[in-house]
């Protein structure tokens, strides 16, 4: 029976897209896997703001980010594709922190080139790349410290000349990245992302989020040339546009109406389908009265 990093091993590897959705905790990753989804990312961006309720600027802390992923593989069975930042730290760093993502469930890893504290692209006008010697580095150790070789590696470059990344993109897949993740702001047409793949001999792993022009995309261009296709916010940003505007009325109201919200409540049935209450209270009954015996 094959484990989960080798079954999704074994589907890139056959050639097949998998689509994950994005998570900041564990409820946001459990309507994640039940929305039709391969996979769930796990996105740094949402887990600074969910977590801290500040900017992803690498404030929180590898023990933080790993308790938030941890948490997710405890109520979810899909693959869960982990944002890791630069590492938090040194090469040495590097290491401990693939030993700890993949002891906490982790299926595939995400590696940045920036320098740290990083800043995320998807906010931030620049970005500082580390020399691509140390960006080497980095891959390296993190390829020697994982224990499971089906844990999938993703090298992201966040150059922003596209020349540059062409170069850092085929470096890093000679390391032994197993995909490689542009920026959206790097190119701008499809043709470039084929070239991009060719180039470093990799499928590669993308990220599709509302403004970018990848939102152009068309299922069969994306499939054609990446492995991971990933929406890493668009659960958070839904999630705030709606409880924003819903507590907005509310606070109008300040009456005891809930009709007409500007977006509907989910019913308390089905948001204790979702957590598992039922399932819960049937185990602790089994407990209680013996049955389990």
């Amino acid at each position: 029976m094959p484990s989960s990093r080798n079954a999704l091993r074994q589907r890139i590897d056959a050639g097949d897209t998998l689509w994950f959705g994005g998570a900041q905790d564990a409820l946001s990753a459990l309507l994640v896997e039940q929305s039709g989804f391969d996979g769930i990312f796990s996105t740094g961006f949402g887990i600074s703001a969910a977590l801290l309720g500040q900017p992803d600027m690498e404030l929180y802390t590898l023990s933080e980010n790993v308790a938030t992923v941890n948490r997710m593989a405890h109520v979810v069975r899909k693959p869960i594709f982990v944002d890791a930042d630069t590492g938090y730290g040194s090469v040495l760093n590097m290491g401990r922190t693939v030993r700890e993502f993949e002891k906490a469930g982790a299926a595939a890893l995400q590696i940045e080139d920036q320098v740290s504290p990083k800043r995320c692209p998807a906010a931030t006008t620049t970005s500082t790349l580390v020399p691509v010697a140390d960006a080497l580095a980095r891959i390296h150790a993190a390829l020697d410290a994982r224990q499971d070789p089906d844990l999938l590696i993703v090298a992201r470059t966040d150059a922003m000349d596209p020349s540059e990344a062409l170069d850092r993109a085929a470096r890093y897949a000679e390391a032994g990245a197993d995909l490689i993740q542009p920026i959206s702001r790097t190119f701008d047409r499809h043709e470039q992302l084929v070239q991009l793949r060719e180039v470093c001999g990799r499928r590669l792993s993308l990220q599709l989020m509302a403004g970018t022009w990848m939102t152009a995309l068309t299922r069969e261009q994306i499939e054609s040339v990446a492995a991971f296709a990933s929406y890493p916010i668009a659960s958070l940003l839904t999630t705030v546009h709606a409880v924003r505007a819903n507590l907005a009325e509310l606070a109008r109201r300040r009456s005891g109406d809930f009709a007409d919200l500007p977006f509907a409540q989910t019913s308390m049935a089905d948001f204790k389908a979702l957590i598992g209450w039922h399932a819960l209270e049937e185990r602790q009954a089994r407990y209680e009265t013996g049955q389990a015996l």
